[in-house]
């Protein structure tokens, strides 16, 4: 019981920051809700509107809040390289169906085995800093601001600095709209995703494990769990997110933007994690609530869109947010309004 009330209590932040923007987006312009169902390029029948836009690239983001709720949780710390780690995977994806010719006509190689790879090699980054910081102890931030520097480049030699362009209409279904279906495909994705770690999490002793190791590593060595392989794994794991975001962000537009592609998405997916109620500086998490605060970022994202904020402004706004959350975890300022909060209920009392 006690268990589930900490839960709810942990809700409680995502769950008001989403009836506050959605109250203020029915007050201000009722029409921000409105879907319409249009057909589109290609004849077949989609959904279209605000709240369709906020599921289709919030999917995006709580696929990566799921990695970097785990890594949060172990380390205290966060990834910020996740936006050039997805340019590595999406270029990757688009070398291995390309090959040598950068517009081919035909692919040389299927989807599953291009997706496969990039799992491979997002994998294989993700373990990069998770053995920077788990076995070299480097501060995770410090650890990842290496591919933060060289993703990007990475990503653009990868494919010799060409822009790779696929041809055949099927690749877009992963970031469009499967025919006849017209609900965005990296929603049902996000999904699957959500599924399997909910699974893994439910039935494995991963979410346990990383919650011990961020709350006091010296103990869970004590309990005969290793420290430097969970923080490893979780790295890894983030990784395996990252890639899938790749293929989805690469499929929305059949190439790539070294430069631009997935710009600024660490921000966000760290926001997610922290708009959840999970504290960045490690230990219990809700994986619920951080999924859920990635769509509410997407959701303040599309607010600031609809009423025509300059992008660059975007992530000033964001930041305000990130500092008053951080803030507000903090365990003085937690341990005050606790304090605050007894003798409000002491006057009551009496």
């Amino acid at each position: 019981m006690q268990k589930k009330r900490t839960f709810n209590k942990q809700l409680l932040i995502p769950l008001a920051a989403l009836v506050a923007l959605a109250v203020f987006n029915f007050i201000v312009d009722p029409s921000f809700f409105k879907i319409t169902l249009v057909k589109n390029s290609s004849g077949n029948p989609v959904l279209l509107g605000n709240p369709i836009s906020i599921l289709d690239n919030g999917s995006e983001l709580a696929i990566l809040a799921i990695g970097m709720t785990l890594v949060t949780a172990a380390t205290g710390g966060q990834d910020i390289s996740v936006g050039a780690t997805i340019a590595i995977a999406g270029s990757v994806i688009l070398r291995v169906l390309c090959g040598t010719n950068s517009k081919p006509e035909t692919l040389q190689a299927s989807y599953l085995t291009a997706f496969l790879v990039a799992c491979v090699v997002a994998m294989f980054f993700g373990a990069f800093n998770g053995i920077l910081v788990a076995y070299f102890k480097i501060q995770p931030m410090v650890a990842t601001l290496i591919m933060f520097t060289a993703g990007r480049p990475i990503a653009a030699w990868i494919n010799n600095n060409e822009l790779p362009i696929i041809k055949q209409a099927s690749f877009k279904y992963f970031g469009g709209f499967i025919p006849g279906i017209p609900i965005p495909t990296p929603f049902f994705i996000a999904v699957i995703c959500i599924v399997v770690i909910g699974l893994v999490l439910k039935f494995t002793t991963l979410g346990l494990y990383t919650q011990s190791v961020g709350i006091n590593e010296n103990s869970s060595k004590l309990n005969g769990i290793k420290p430097e392989f969970m923080k490893f794994l979780t790295f890894v794991i983030l990784g395996l997110c990252v890639a899938v975001v790749g293929l989805i962000k690469v499929s929305r537009v059949a190439t790539i933007n070294y430069s631009n592609v997935a710009k600024d998405i660490e921000m966000d997916a760290i926001l997610a994690v922290a708009l959840g109620g999970n504290a960045l500086s490690g230990g219990k998490f809700s994986m619920a609530a951080s999924i859920l605060g990635a769509y509410i970022i997407q959701f303040l994202t599309t607010t600031l869109y609809k009423f025509k904020v300059n992008s660059d402004a975007l992530s000033a706004y964001k930041a305000v947010v990130v500092i008053m959350l951080v803030v507000l975890s903090a365990p003085t300022v937690r341990k005050k309004l606790a304090g605050l909060k007894a003798k409000i209920l002491k006057k009551k009392e009496a």
